[in-house]
């Protein structure tokens, strides 16, 4: 209860969640909706409540029941969501999960968790730029990197790479290869 009123009470702001997934189609007629998630931290952490994009305002939703339908999709039921017209609203909607719930729970980061993090030539110290995304489309990760002149860096995401995270600040320090940043 006290979180849901320290929700309420404070706005949340982008830089304190992180994007898990997106709701899709209502499934039966009692408010369940389908989520597909790319982080299974909700579960992980046994959240209360997930945070979605509601017409640009970040909305708690509390959890009343979900179950898995796949490695990717859960089945999920939000308090105050009681019929498949309500859940169809919802459809297409941003869903995303505290940072700080997520840090006190687990000691490593997820990727989709650093989206957002600022990425650093660790040979520098400077800022290369901004993580919007991680394409892991590939066998090989990348950082979608975007700099402070609008370009977009695809950066290798080996771990070999990564020399420190700062959670923090929301930094990684990396060793980039000779010649990536100037691609």
């Amino acid at each position: 209860m006290w979180t849901f009123v320290k929700a309420v009470l404070l706005m949340i702001k982008q830089e304190e969640v992180y994007k898990i997934g997106i709701l899709g189609k209502p499934h039966g007629v009692r408010g369940e909706i389908q989520f597909r998630f790319t982080d299974d931290v909700f579960d992980q952490c046994d959240a209360e409540y997930l945070v979605l994009n509601i017409d640009g305002i970040l909305v708690p939703f509390f959890i009343e029941e979900y179950r898995f339908r796949s490695e990717e999709m859960v089945l999920i039921k939000f308090c105050n969501i009681d019929t498949e017209k309500q859940a169809r609203e919802l459809t297409g909607t941003t869903v995303y999960f505290p940072r700080a719930v997520a840090e006190e729970n687990k000691d490593e980061l997820s990727w989709a968790q650093i989206v957002g993090f600022n990425l650093l030539d660790n040979r520098t110290g400077k800022i290369v730029g901004k993580i919007i995304s991680v394409d892991d489309s590939t066998i090989n990760l990348l950082f979608e990197t975007k700099t402070e002149t609008d370009n977009i860096l695809l950066i290798p995401a080996n771990e070999n790479l990564i020399k420190g995270i700062n959670k923090a600040r929301q930094t990684i320090a990396m060793e980039i290869p000779d010649g990536l940043l100037e691609l």
